[in-house]
């Protein structure tokens, strides 16, 4: 019971900042093009790299890797919005958008977990 309440607790901080972080983004690039999603992502991916990669190096006990890889960063990034905004896109014939977000999400994504995991390792 312990765990899920850690989780949870994680979930709910990294919900909101979600919303807050992809509201501001919206608010400041006045676009179609869902920068927000896309910022908070790619952000993730970079947060989750830093997360496993101390957890690696043994620098972290299990509840703090599930409150902030599973709870805090799992409730901050929002696939389903990216497979919702992606389709909608599609759906309204903006193929190079969806196209663009699409390769922007998964390779700024993975360039991100790289860069935490990297920082890491250099300190």
């Amino acid at each position: 019971m312990k765990m899920i309440l850690v989780i949870g607790c994680g979930s709910f901080i990294g919900g909101i900042s979600r919303y807050l972080i992809s509201t501001l983004v919206h608010q400041r690039i006045l676009t179609s093009f869902p920068f927000g999603t896309l910022t908070v992502n790619v952000l993730g991916c970079l947060l989750i790299g830093i997360v496993f990669g101390l957890a690696d190096r043994g620098n972290m006990s299990q509840e703090w890797r599930l409150f902030l890889a599973t709870g805090i960063l799992g409730g901050f990034t929002t696939f389903s919005a990216f497979s919702n905004e992606t389709a909608g896109m599609l759906r309204d014939g903006q193929f190079m958008y969806a196209s663009a977000y699409i390769a922007a999400s998964v390779v700024l994504g993975l360039i991100a977990t790289f860069i935490g995991i990297m920082i890491i390792k250099l300190f």
